[in-house]
C-alpha cells in the first residue's frame, strides 16, 4: 500500500490518504500531485472523494518536524520550494476539472483544515474530530492565498473568529455555519458522501470553466501576493 491509493466506483474515484497523520512535506505533496494526475486520466470519473486511512485524523497540516529544522538551518531554498509546492496543490484542487469532496473522518487541523477548504464540498464525521486553525498559538500567520481559500469555504465572520481564537469546531458546528454539507456518524459518513457524489455526474469541461471563473482570484493571489512572503522567508514558523 502506497501513501495514496484509489478505487473507482462508476463515476466516482475514492482516494485514500495512507500517510498516518497525512502531514505536508515534500514526499506527501509529490504523492498528492501524482494521485490527482492518475485520477484525471480515468476518463469516466466525474467526482473525486478524499478520505484518510487514519482512524482519528483526516490531515494535520504542515509536517513541522520536517520544516522547522529546515527553517532553523536557514535553508530558504528548500523552504521556498516547499511552499510553492503546497500552493500548487491548492491551485490544482480549486481548478481541478472534476468536483471534489473531502470526507473528513477525523481531525482537520491547521493546514489540514486549509486543505479541506480547497475541496468543493466537505462532509465530516460527527462523533470525533475537530476542525481548527491553531496558528495563532503557534505564531504562524496565513499566507494571502491561504486566507483566500478559507473565505471560499467559510463565512468571513467565522474565519476571523477561528483565526483569532484558535477555537475548535465540531462537525455540527461546521454544519451550522455551512462549512460542511453534513455532519455524519462515522458508520454513515462514506455512505452519505458516496450517495451525494454519485448524484453529481457533471461534465468536466463545464466544471473546469466554472472553477476557473469562481476561483481565479485565489490562483491570482497565490501566484502574485504570496510570492513576496515566500521569497523573503516571512513564514514566521516558530
Amino acid at each position: 500500500m502506497g501513501a495514496f491509493d484509489y478505487t473507482v466506483s462508476d463515476s466516482v474515484a475514492i482516494v485514500t490518504m495512507n500517510s498516518d497523520e497525512n502531514r505536508f512535506n515534500p514526499t506527501f505533496l509529490k504523492g498528492f500531485k501524482k494521485i490527482l494526475d492518475q485520477v484525471e486520466r480515468e476518463s469516466k470519473v466525474k467526482t473525486v472523494v478524499f478520505r484518510s486511512a487514519h482512524e482519528k485524523i483526516f490531515c494535520n497540516g504542515i509536517d513541522l518536524e520536517w520544516l522547522v529544522p529546515v527553517i532553523q538551518k536557514n535553508d530558504l531554498k528548500t523552504a521556498k520550494k516547499f511552499f510553492y509546492q503546497l500552493n500548487e496543490i491548492f491551485k490544482r484542487l480549486v481548478t481541478y476539472p472534476m468536483l471534489t469532496i473531502a470526507a473528513i473522518n477525523g481531525h482537520a487541523f491547521a493546514g489540514g483544515a486549509i486543505l479541506s477548504c480547497a475541496f468543493d464540498f466537505r462532509f465530516m464525521r460527527a462523533d470525533r474530530g475537530f476542525f481548527c486553525f491553531p496558528e495563532v498559538d503557534l505564531g504562524i500567520p496565513f499566507l494571502p492565498g491561504m486566507n483566500a481559500l478559507l473565505k471560499k469555504a467559510i463565512p468571513l465572520y467565522k474565519v476571523e473568529e477561528m483565526q483569532y481564537t484558535g477555537s475548535r469546531l465540531t462537525a455540527y458546528d461546521c454544519q451550522e455555519h455551512h462549512i460542511v454539507v453534513k455532519a455524519c456518524p462515522l458508520n454513515e459518513l462514506m455512505d452519505d458522501v458516496l450517495e451525494f457524489a454519485h448524484g453529481l455526474k457533471k461534465e468536466r469541461a463545464i466544471i473546469r470553466e466554472m472553477k476557473l471563473r469562481l476561483n481565479g482570484e485565489i490562483v491570482r493571489i497565490m501566484d502574485i501576493e504570496d510570492k513576496p512572503y515566500i521569497e523573503s522567508g516571512k513564514y514566521n514558523i516558530t
